[in-house]
């Protein structure tokens, strides 16, 4: 009897014979998507469309139990994919089988599915898990707020690895339904409409919906016991408010302010174009933050922002980011101008309608305020760098460059692209470079130079190009516009 002999290197190059030669194409997914500010944000090898996240939450241990369903398709041949999340996770399921995962990193949850994935498949993760958000850190912060009664998600640019499980960048936009049961008595507030709310056994479970595209960190949660007013704007948007019922003495302000979010709305379509969402409002939280975010259809104030009195101007800069950041979102957060810049200059706009100082003297008050070597003109709001991107130069030479845009090209070019753009790029996500390239399709005129003096020279602009010549040449200070002291009081709008 004789039996043949099969040597390690011949058994190797059967075995390799034995396994699809596209195997070889299954890779981990990217710990990143690629942003060059956050490299470690976001992932790569998959596309969300919908999360739906089921949550438990406990005001008084802030204790958050929740079950997180995230549908979505591969764009690679995968292996392995990343998400991320704080929070401790008991059990996850790719396409109904058990995974294993791990972590790694400050926020990175690895989960290896049973089987390999390949590029194009449609893919359900569920994700069960656990834990108290607020004894959790990443980066030596947290984005979580406890307050008297509860709890609040809102911070950029993340906020969601200490509540959800997600592809954490502007570039993976989906849309939402969050379901969270708290005790009775409390409410549990986030964005779009509330489509449900039911009570049983001591717990009451409000279940929200997103039905347009979200990016991750504009998805809120607000736990606590609020005061909540309904109504509609004008044009018939739902219009959902929220304020916690320990505001003190702030709270008179506050509500001046943003009860007045459906006239902002139906005035900002006029420049914008139609509101681009099923929904929208506001909440005052109690808590210690300073800051005011465009959580989607449901901005986020901090009651500071109304701590020297009302403040409209406030609200029409997170509702302007509806249409600039929201709607159309950055691509990589260098394009941080995009969101700023228009959102202050919406309120030069507010101000230009109240009587209070035109777009234009603001603009002269805002250059002649900062003399050539002054450290404001060395940050580049076309690029500011992760360490300057809610620095006031992002904010005021943003818009300073947005009035010499409008100088150069004329108002009726200027009008059509405030409107236009949000239009064109509904729902999606645009760059510095592709607003450059929309304004010069609109105005039939070349603008590169325009937008390299003011966005990417880290100087004072001269007169060299005419658009600039009335702002670059006032020859003494303008007098400060009446608006001046209301729109500085939100220059912490997003010191986060």
């Amino acid at each position: 009897m004789h039996r043949r002999l099969i040597v390690p290197s011949v058994l190797a190059a059967s075995l390799l014979l034995a396994i699809p030669a596209s195997a070889a194409d299954f890779k981990p997914g990217a710990p990143g998507i690629g942003d060059s500010y956050y490299p470690a944000y976001g992932n790569g090898g998959y596309d969300v469309s919908h999360y739906d996240l089921r949550l438990r939450y406990q005001p008084d241990t802030d204790r958050l139990d929740g079950t997180a369903t995230l549908l979505a398709k591969t764009t690679q041949d995968l292996s392995r994919f990343n998400l991320d999340f704080l929070l401790d996770v008991s059990e996850v399921r790719v396409n109904g089988a058990k995974a294993s995962f791990a972590t790694s990193g400050q926020h990175e949850l690895e989960i290896t599915p049973a089987k390999p994935l390949a590029k194009g498949t449609s893919v359900t993760v569920v994700v069960r898990y656990s834990g108290v958000p607020s004894t959790k850190t990443a980066y030596g912060f947290s984005t979580w707020h406890r307050t008297p009664d509860g709890a609040v998600a809102a911070d950029e640019p993340e906020s969601a690895w200490w509540w959800y499980p997600s592809n954490d960048h502007p570039l993976d936009k989906a849309t939402y339904d969050v379901s969270v049961s708290v005790p009775d008595g409390t409410q549990a507030i986030s964005n779009g409409t509330l489509q449900s709310q039911s009570s049983k056994l001591g717990r009451t479970t409000f279940n929200w919906r997103s039905n347009k595209p979200q990016a991750t960190y504009l998805t809120t949660l607000a736990v606590g016991k609020f005061d909540i007013t309904t109504g509609t704007t004008d044009s018939g948007i739902p219009v959902v408010n929220a304020y916690s019922k320990d505001l003190g003495d702030n709270d008179g302000a506050a509500r001046a302010s943003v009860e007045r979010t459906g006239e902002v709305v139906d005035w900002l379509s006029g420049y914008f174009g139609p509101y681009p969402f099923s929904a929208v409002g506001g909440y005052v939280p109690n808590t210690t933050t300073g800051y005011a975010l465009e959580t989607q259809t449901r901005p986020f104030y901090s009651q500071k922002q109304f701590a020297s009195g009302s403040n409209v101007s406030v609200v029409v800069h997170e509702l302007a980011h509806q249409w600039y950041g929201d709607d159309v979102s950055l691509k990589g957060w260098k394009d941080i101008w995009i969101n700023e810049g228009f959102a202050r200059y919406a309120q030069w706009l507010w101000s230009d309608s109240e009587g209070e100082g035109t777009t234009q003297e603001l603009a002269d008050y805002v250059y002649a305020s900062h003399p050539a070597d002054d450290p404001f003109w060395t940050i580049k709001p076309g690029d500011p760098g992760a360490e300057n991107q809610f620095e006031l130069p992002v904010y005021d030479r943003g818009a300073l460059a947005i009035q010499a845009l409008r100088n150069d090209i004329g108002d009726d070019a200027f009008f059509a692209i405030l409107k236009g753009w949000p239009q064109d790029h509904a729902y999606g996500n645009a760059s510095v470079a592709d607003f450059q390239k929309y304004a010069e399709k609109v105005s039939g005129k070349p603008l590169a130079g325009l937008f390299d003096t003011w966005l990417f020279q880290p100087v004072k602009p001269a007169t060299a190009a005419k658009a600039q010549a009335r702002i670059a040449t006032s020859a003494a200070t303008p007098a400060q516009p009446k608006s001046w002291k209301q729109i500085t009081a939100t220059n912490t709008v997003h010191e986060h």
